[in-house]
């Protein structure tokens, strides 16, 4: 994980993506042959590639240039497994239900749901104090920078839940969990 001095996740979202980019390389071969499956690329994909994407998701302060960043990122690899151009003129929702992905920042506000819940249960715990603190003094004028906490209270309303249902395990994944747009679970 890559820290910002500033705060921000800028960094950490582009060492990943380059991460990621660096892990597309390697099965390059299968992932571009039009011989092999679909269904064999998105799997690689979604079990190799996007891992390393997300990797340290659950922290990051996203605005929506990181969003844009992330989802222009994905985007690009799909259309790559796909075999279309941008030229073509193919949603990326369409192209998405037919390769059977979820979008990739509801999968990243997913992960960040869970890594809320994991550390709300934890009494005591560095990582919870830290979470519920609260730094006294004034933010600087202008547009406040985005927090994490800012994060996971949009993600809280995004998926209707709220804090004291964290301690709820399968209420809490039944609520936060993003499917793909097949329909079935991403997850088993």
């Amino acid at each position: 994980m890559t820290l910002d001095a500033r705060g921000g996740s800028q960094v950490a979202i582009r060492a990943r993506v380059a991460a990621a980019w660096n892990k597309w390389r390697k099965p390059s071969g299968v992932i571009s042959d039009r011989k092999m499956p679909r269904k064999l690329k998105v799997k690689l994909y979604s079990t190799i590639i996007r891992p390393v994407l997300l990797y340290g998701a659950e922290v990051w302060t996203m605005g929506k240039e990181e969003e844009r960043r992330l989802e222009a990122t994905e985007m690009r690899m799909l259309r790559r497994i796909k075999g279309v151009t941008l030229r073509e003129r193919e949603k990326s929702t369409d192209i998405r239900r037919e390769l059977g992905v979820s979008d990739i920042n509801e999968k990243v506000k997913e992960i960040r749901m869970r890594w809320y819940r994991h550390v709300k249960r934890r009494e005591g715990h560095p990582a919870k104090v830290a979470m519920e603190s609260i730094v006294p003094g004034r933010r600087p004028r202008g547009r406040p920078k985005k927090r994490w906490r800012d994060n996971v209270k949009e993600d809280m309303s995004h998926f209707g839940v709220r804090p004291e249902e964290a301690l709820e395990r399968e209420i809490w994944r039944r609520k936060t969990r993003a499917t793909d747009p097949a329909g079935r679970d991403q997850q088993p």
